[in-house]
Formats: structure tokens, C-alpha cells, sequence
């Protein structure tokens, strides 16, 4: 890579954000930060502006505008606040690339501005695609935008596609570890606490991620997100759980051949891979070792105890808003459940109460998703408290 690519990284206060960064401090030859923003993290925010002195900064939370253009004042880094303002930064002329790490629905409009101002995507927000799949894919292909997959079960199956785009794809196995409670019942389940869930056993994620990979949520999401990535249709895609994370997903083409993208669990590979591609950057993250590793496991995945992995399938082949009401109200569940205000299971009884009572509109433009997103929010809080009250008063 000859010249410096010019990237914007949007929520880099966030664990893939914090990553990304790891990866331009290692390559400052191969990249330049000209955008920043985080939601509410200012602290972190300043301290990364002031290491990687990019042009522009937004902070998402308004009532910390101040404090952060104030302690960014002598550095000439030009500050605004506000998720209209990221959506509008991002349409800046000299950004090449737009790395997509916001958490959740709020990262839906940036993308969106992004791809409209012909920006590349490495796309680390599968809500996105999950929320609005077909909107978004259709405005990409209309202003020759690509999707580069940050996901590690994307970016495996985006690498395993390398120099086969033209060849069809049988079926995609989406690999998942199965969280920390993998062989458990719904009797265990029904009491565990958000310490235990936030305990991955492989991977060092955000805290709304690592409780989805415990629920299998975020398998689910990551299966809509593969339907308009890789343009499959739902019997086309498979989850198997693999304890170990090694093998991060698997590409069946129509000659029956398979092809596996490995490596050790680590987010910074598929963030490297997105934003330097199409090269490979030489890296010193540490290397996989067979020997360390004599067994690697599968099984299929316990969609009637985790049962968000089958709503997620449900939602997808319903097409429509459907896969908007499951997203907004699994965040809103996982919010919840981290506030001790609903158990484990009852994440999924949110939405799947969702998906049966939200209007459904069958052809929704982006007026519609906006709508749905915040009727499920509604409906789901209005659910986890009568929730609440059968258990205080039983």
C-alpha cells in the first residue's frame, strides 16, 4: 500500500473502535485518522484525538460537547456533537473509508450517509444490515459502494469467497462458541445473573455483544446480516456451534468443495483485513499453533433452549420489518437484562411478544424502519414492565 488511506472511525471509544485504532497505531504508514466519534466516553475520546489528531471529533452525547471542544481547543481538531452531525461528517470529501462501530440501531443513518456519499464501508454494525438489509445493499449497489465485513464470521466468509465471486455458493456455515452457557437447560438458564453471561469464553467483546453471543442473538443477527452481504437465500445458511473459535466460518460451493478461513479469536485480523483491502498487511498478532489445538469440535446449535437463534430465522424468512422488530426489541431486552429488571429467558419472551404484536409492513422504506424501531421500543417496555409487576406482585 503506496499511499496513506484516509479513514473515519465511528464509535471508537467501543471495543472494535479501540481495536481499529490498535491497528493504525501499528501501520502508521498505511493509515490516517481524519474522523473520530464516540457516544458518550469523552474522556477517551480526547485522549485518542490527541494521539491520532484527526480532523474532525464528534461526541454523540450533546451535554458533553463542551468539555470535549475545550480540551481539544489548542489541538485544532474541529469538534461537533450529536448523531446528525456524524452523519454528516462522514460525507467529508478527503475520508476513503468509513469503519461502522457504532453499537446497535443508532449506527443505521451514519451508514446510510455514508454510502450515499460514495464512501467505502468496513462494516462492523451488523444491525445495519439486519435492520434494513435490503435498503442499505440497494443504495450501495446504486453508488458503487462495497461492504467490507468486519464481523469475524463475515470477513471469514468475504475471505474464503476471495478469487471465487464468480463461482456459486452452496451454503455458508456461520461458526458460533456457544457462550459461556453452552450444554446448559433452560432450568440453569432460567436464574443466571448478567456476571455470568458477560463472561465469553473466547472472544473480549462490548457488553450488549457479549450478552447476545451468550443468548445467541448475535448468531442470529449475524445470520440476516449474512443474507444481504453474500445475497443468499435463508436455506443457504447454517450455524454450527464450535467451542474452540478456531475455523470462523465455512463456504460450501456447488462442486461440494469447502473452503475454512482459521485463526486465533482475535477482532484486530477481519478490522485489518476490511481496512487494507484488497492487501494483506504484515502483522505480529500471534500465530495459531495445531499443536495447541489437537481437537477442533462441532455441534449444532440448541435453538429450542436458545431460542433467539430460531427468531432470528423466523424473522429473516418473514423479509419485510420483521428483522427491525427483532432488532430493537432484543436491545431494549438486553438493556433490561443488564439492569437486573428481566431474567435471561424472558429476553427472548420480549421478542418473540414483539414479533407477534408490532405492525407488520411487508415492503418498509426507511420511514418505516424508523417507525417500527421505535413502536417495538415502546411495546418492549411496556412488556418488561408487566414484567416486572408479576414478579413483585405474584
Amino acid at each position: 500500500m503506496n499511499e496513506k488511506k484516509n479513514i473515519a472511525i465511528l464509535g471508537s471509544t467501543g471495543s472494535i473502535g479501540t481495536q481499529a485504532l490498535d491497528v493504525v497505531r501499528a501501520n502508521p504508514d498505511s493509515f490516517s485518522v481524519e474522523v473520530l466519534t464516540g457516544h458518550g466516553n469523552a474522556d477517551l475520546l480526547i485522549k485518542q484525538a490527541m494521539e491520532f489528531n484527526p480532523n474532525t471529533v464528534v461526541i454523540a452525547d450533546e451535554s458533553k460537547y463542551q468539555y470535549v471542544k475545550d480540551a481539544l481547543q489548542p489541538h485544532d481538531i474541529k469538534v461537533f456533537a450529536g448523531n446528525k452531525a456524524i452523519a454528516e461528517v462522514v460525507q467529508m470529501e478527503n475520508i476513503e473509508m468509513v469503519l461502522t462501530a457504532i453499537v446497535g440501531y443508532a449506527g443505521l443513518e451514519s451508514t446510510i450517509s455514508a454510502i450515499k456519499a460514495g464512501k467505502q464501508i468496513a462494516l462492523a454494525n451488523k444491525e445495519t444490515l439486519v435492520v434494513a438489509g435490503e435498503l442499505v445493499t440497494k443504495i450501495a449497489k446504486e453508488h458503487g459502494v462495497n461492504l467490507y465485513p468486519v464481523d469475524s464470521e463475515h470477513s471469514a466468509i468475504f475471505q474464503c469467497l476471495a478469487g471465487e465471486f464468480h463461482n456459486p455458493i452452496e451454503k455458508i456455515y456461520l461458526t458460533a462458541s456457544g457462550g459461556p452457557f453452552r450444554g446448559k437447560d433452560k432450568q440453569f438458564l432460567s436464574s443466571v445473573k448478567k456476571e455470568q453471561a458477560l463472561k465469553h469464553p473466547n472472544w473480549d467483546m462490548g457488553a450488549k455483544i457479549t450478552i447476545d453471543s451468550a443468548s445467541l442473538m448475535n448468531k442470529g443477527l449475524e445470520v440476516i446480516e449474512a443474507k444481504w452481504l453474500f445475497g443468499l437465500k435463508h436455506e443457504q445458511i447454517d450455524v454450527i456451534v464450535h467451542p474452540q473459535s478456531i475455523i470462523h466460518s465455512i463456504v460450501q460451493f456447488t462442486d461440494g468443495s469447502m473452503k475454512a478461513q482459521m485463526g486465533l479469536p482475535d477482532m484486530k485480523l477481519p478490522i485489518q483485513y476490511a481496512l487494507a483491502y484488497p492487501q494483506r498487511i504484515k502483522s505480529d498478532f500471534p500465530r495459531f499453533d495445531f499443536m495447541k489445538y489437537p481437537q477442533l469440535t462441532f455441534e449444532p446449535a440448541d435453538t429450542k433452549t436458545f431460542r433467539n437463534l430460531a427468531l432470528a430465522f423466523e424473522a429473516m424468512n418473514r423479509c419485510g420489518n420483521a428483522a427491525c422488530i427483532l432488532n430493537a426489541a432484543n436491545e431494549v431486552a438486553v438493556e433490561a437484562f443488564l439492569k437486573d429488571k428481566i431474567g435471561f429467558l424472558e429476553m427472548s419472551d420480549v421478542v418473540e411478544k414483539c414479533l407477534e404484536t408490532v405492525t407488520f409492513v411487508s415492503n418498509p422504506g426507511y420511514e418505516d424502519y424508523v417507525a417500527t424501531d421505535k413502536e417495538t421500543r415502546r411495546v418492549a417496555i411496556e412488556l418488561i414492565k408487566n414484567l416486572s409487576k408479576q414478579k413483585t406482585h405474584p
